[in-house]
């Protein structure tokens, strides 16, 4: 198993969780990005970059994960294609995403684009907080303590 990580946009405060839990479990974290992401020297984490380019490193990483693998990502069409591959998927805000409510998500990010594309502009995701942090750990901890 390898946690792959959509590193441009994830928080520094989930790479820090992420850091650790690659070191104390001794599982390989992949933090793939289109500029080297700074991480603690440690066998078990690694920095990718890619070129760049749009979705490139989603591309990437979706070229990578295999079944059973975790994704790290709040980049929706990203997550259906590692679902299919049978990977899990958690946003960087502790949000599992599934089979069973990928295509929801996917309708939703279509007609937020619509939206936007009309002129309507909703602004972006607030902040990331302490309960985003907690679901988060909490949420990579079950997938961990079942992938062991």
């Amino acid at each position: 198993m390898v946690i792959y990580v959509d590193a441009d946009a994830c928080p520094v405060p989930i790479r820090e969780i992420l850091f650790r839990a690659a070191t104390k479990r001794e599982i390989k974290l992949c933090m793939i990005a289109n500029r080297l992401i700074n991480h603690p020297r440690s066998p078990f984490i690694e920095s990718v970059r890619v070129a760049d380019g749009f979705d490139v490193a989603d591309q990437e990483i979706v070229n990578r994960c295999e079944a059973g693998d975790i994704i790290i990502s709040s980049d929706i069409p990203l997550a259906a294609e590692a679902i299919e591959k049978g990977a899990h998927v958690l946003s960087p805000r502790g949000e599992l995403f599934t089979p069973e409510n990928i295509r929801q998500r996917l309708n939703m990010r279509d007609f937020m684009d619509t939206m936007r594309s009309s002129g309507v502009h909703h602004g972006g995701p607030p902040p990331l907080s302490n309960r985003d942090k907690k679901e988060f750990a909490d949420h990579l901890d079950r997938l961990l303590s079942r992938a062991k």
